[in-house]
């Protein structure tokens, strides 16, 4: 598997603040491993960073170091998040992993942590627009 050390983070500049990142990586690719055929997916990876921020080069060079790995998906996706939960300790950390068709077959994984004392913010409803005047 690859390894953790490809993996390059930097300081959190908002530290105090709960923020989402939210990065979607079109061309993951690794390997079916009863066939050994590829396959491709799209990962999208959302995350509230604490101190830690994930550098996105090596995510890249990362997501790119399995494409000659053989996993079946559920295995891949919950590897690649428990990779990047010890690397950054964020206080939320969701992957989603929606892989193409292979044999009229969809596959969607989707595997998250959060930190055991952090919850979240409650969200802002905002008052929806009216139409008909679209400067209030």
């Amino acid at each position: 598997m690859p390894a953790l050390d490809h993996l390059s983070t930097f300081e959190n500049p908002k530290p105090e603040r709960d923020y989402t990142i939210e990065i979607e990586m079109p061309e993951f690719t690794c390997l079916c491993p009863m066939t050994g055929q590829p396959d491709f997916a799209t990962l999208r990876l959302q995350y509230i960073p604490d101190a830690r921020c994930v550098e996105l080069k090596s995510l890249k060079l990362y997501m790119r170091s399995y494409r000659d790995v053989g996993a079946f998906h559920e295995a891949v996706t919950n590897r690649m998040l428990d990779d990047l939960a010890a690397k950054l300790d964020p206080r939320f950390i969701r992957l989603t992993a929606q892989f193409n068709v292979r044999g009229g077959i969809y596959t969607t994984v989707a595997a998250e942590r959060t930190q055991a004392d952090w919850s979240p913010q409650p969200v802002v409803q905002l008052p929806a627009k009216d139409p008909r005047n679209p400067r209030e």
